[in-house]
C-alpha cells in the first residue's frame, strides 16, 4: 500500500527535477551560442473545464490541442472511473 508520505516525496521530487531541468536548459541555451533561429511558443490556460489555447504557429497549436484533449480524457477517467485508475 502506498503511504501518503511516499506520494508526497514523489511529488516533491518531480517538482524539484522539473526545476532542475529548466535550470539546465537555460544554462545550456545560454552557452551554445546559437545566434539565429526561429522561436516558437504556445500555451494553454484552463478556466474551469474550458481550455484557452494560444501559439505562434499552426503546428504548435495542433500539438497543444492534442495534449489538451489527452489531458481532458485522462481527467475524465480519473474523476468518473477512479477504480480503473487506482487499482
Amino acid at each position: 500500500m502506498v503511504l501518503v508520505e511516499d506520494l508526497f516525496r514523489l511529488g516533491f521530487l518531480l517538482i524539484l527535477s522539473g526545476f532542475f531541468i529548466v535550470f539546465l536548459a537555460t544554462i545550456l541555451a545560454a552557452f551554445t551560442g546559437k545566434t539565429s533561429g526561429k522561436v516558437k511558443s504556445g500555451g494553454v490556460v484552463f478556466i474551469g473545464p474550458i481550455p484557452i489555447i494560444f501559439g505562434s504557429d499552426v503546428k504548435t497549436i495542433k500539438t497543444l490541442i492534442f495534449l489538451v484533449l489527452a489531458l481532458m480524457v485522462f481527467v475524465f477517467f480519473l474523476i468518473f472511473f477512479p477504480t480503473l485508475v487506482w487499482r
